[in-house]
């Protein structure tokens, strides 16, 4: 009889689940659920506005989204339950809730459904800024060595800022939590009844890179009542990726269609995940899971220290390696913004009358483009700009506008920004010895777009792999799954001989086009030269603007 692992993961807007033959590979099944509530970023299901910057969710959504994509699973396959030896999850973060220790998210309680700070605060939350800043200033008065483990400055997308923006704005909320959780952590709960933590989770979102969290002084420095922030309401078993975290509770396993008492593993953030669906369990290998936002993620036999990265782990992502992270804030928004607000209505018929989407359309009419011909270039921080200047309050900006301007033109000079803006990040990581000798791209954007993985291939300048499966997050969650029972069961003594024997990076390989990458090299200096201009110190007009749009909203 086959053996499976589901793999479940909780994206920004939707949760995917697989079902993965454990020998093969195969997936025998897969199912989607779109969040019903989406982003809270304007106002609150209750009605409440929010200010600029924020983004919330509810809870429910995941739960909702986990029990109909298992139980989909289970529905839609032959499998039964009692051949699923484990399964395990992933979900973006720093997605943080505060919880009572009945498990209830506050946000689900009388006291505090009009309570913005109550619900959940999505990865790109970026209304901690200020506190972001007072953090990583705080933490260079005092020259605190676990600095320099997240490049040098804190981001307003972690969970102590996200906590502290809470506690000063929110302090009744501060008080009513019993824990604060990554939403992975809270699921997996949810499944168990295991409260525990993720070392992933932690190291790269909460200052644990180095095995400790800062200490409590630090803490109190911030704000007095923060002192014992870690001891009072974050104080759980930290558990290693490829271990296991508990089986499923009686109640849960009915509500999935599955056995009581079957492993779950424990959680890993969502674009972690991929590296380990892509089947990378070596130095050398850069992936970059390109989604709403995007992860640049490698592993390391040595600790470097690396500016404006997001984090460098050991065993943050496989055991016995170090897990190195940097990103882009915004990449698919990008794109999406570009359609909903520079597309017009002649385009939309075009599309419709050829049957197409918005976003093949635009990408049919840049067939045979030249790389310097449209006269744009963007700067790709619409959501602020993760490495290497970790600012959230830097905008975007497309430069070289004018009449004869196209929408198409504005779409391509978007993907071109976040091109380059892989390419700085790329050049950091060199800059300090860390070689990066193949690059694989996972997500579905270019499991569909060929022509943004030629544009990068071109704009970086050397070839480029697309993950063979466009779940790759799901699949490294299977990955999970699959190691939290036992080897007795799988046949698998450790998570990286699963992740080697069961990864999918994909073979073909895309080669830069010589010409296109020689016209790009003079749009990257410009690209540079606005970088510096905008982004270090040249000009605070960015900031200024910033300011002034949360004057007037929310």
């Amino acid at each position: 009889m086959a053996k499976y692992a589901i793999g479940i993961d909780f994206g920004t807007l939707s949760c995917r689940a697989v079902l993965v033959d454990i020998h093969t590979g195969e997936v025998a099944a897969q199912s989607v659920y779109q969040y019903p509530h989406g982003i809270l970023s304007e106002a609150l299901p209750t009605g409440e506005a929010l200010p600029p910057q924020w983004a919330l969710q509810d809870p429910e959504d995941y739960v909702s989204g986990l029990v109909e994509t298992v139980s989909g699973l289970m529905h839609e396959s032959s499998a039964g339950a009692e051949s699923v030896v484990g399964l395990g999850i992933d979900a973006t973060a720093s997605t943080l809730l505060p919880v009572t220790r009945e498990m209830v998210p506050l946000c689900h309680t009388g006291a505090f459904c009009r309570e913005p700070h109550a619900y959940m605060k999505l990865w790109k939350h970026h209304g901690g800024e200020a506190a972001a800043a007072r953090m990583t200033e705080t933490a260079r008065e005092r020259n605190e060595p676990w600095l320099a483990c997240y490049g040098g400055k804190i981001s307003s997308e972690w969970m102590f800022p996200k906590i502290l923006e809470t506690l000063e704005s929110a302090p009744a909320v501060y008080d009513a939590a019993d824990y604060f959780l990554e939403v992975m952590d809270w699921l997996t709960w949810m499944m168990t009844g295991q409260l525990s933590v993720s070392a992933c989770g932690m190291g790269y979102k909460a200052l644990y890179a180095q095995g400790q969290f800062p200490d409590s002084s630090y803490f109190e420095a911030l704000h007095p009542r923060m002192g014992g922030i870690v001891s009072e309401k974050m104080n759980l078993p930290i558990l290693p990726i490829g271990g296991r975290a508990g089986v499923l509770m009686p109640e849960m396993a009915e509500r999935l269609h599955l056995l009581p008492g079957t492993p779950v593993g424990t959680p890993i953030i969502d674009a972690h995940s991929a590296l380990l669906g892509g089947g990378i369990t070596k130095p050398g290998e850069m992936m970059i899971i390109m989604g709403t936002s995007a992860c640049h993620l490698m592993l390391s036999e040595r600790d470097v220290r690396i500016p404006g990265i997001q984090g460098i782990v050991r065993d943050g992502i496989l055991p016995g390696l170090y897990g190195i992270e940097a990103g882009q804030s915004c990449l698919g928004d990008h794109f999406a913004w570009a359609l909903s607000t520079c597309f017009p209505e002649q385009y939309a018929v075009e599309a419709r009358e050829k049957g197409i989407s918005g976003h093949e359309l635009l990408t049919e009419k840049l067939r045979g483009y030249r790389a310097d011909e449209n006269g744009l270039i963007a700067l790709d921080w619409f959501n602020g700009v993760r490495t290497p200047l970790m600012d959230f309050d830097l905008n975007g900006l497309i430069l070289g506008l004018s009449l004869s301007t196209k929408p198409e033109d504005i779409y391509l000079a978007l993907i071109e920004a976040t091109a380059f803006g892989t390419r700085v990040i790329l050049d950091g990581f060199e800059t300090v010895g860390v070689e990066v000798k193949q690059i694989v791209l996972a997500g579905g954007i270019p499991a569909k777009n060929p022509f943004i993985v030629q544009l990068y291939a071109d704009v970086l300048g050397r070839p480029v792999r697309v993950c063979a499966s466009d779940q790759a997050s799901a699949f490294g969650a299977a990955a999970i799954g699959i190691c939290a029972a036992s080897p007795a069961v799988t046949g698998y003594g450790s998570l990286e001989q699963i992740v080697r024997t069961l990864g999918r990076t994909g073979d073909t390989m895309t080669m830069p086009d010589a010409e296109q990458s020689a016209r790009y090299e003079p749009l990257y200096a410009d690209y540079l030269e606005m970088h510096r201009l905008f982004g270090r110190g040249g000009s605070e007009i960015m900031h200024r603007l910033t300011r002034r749009r949360g004057l007037y909203k929310g």
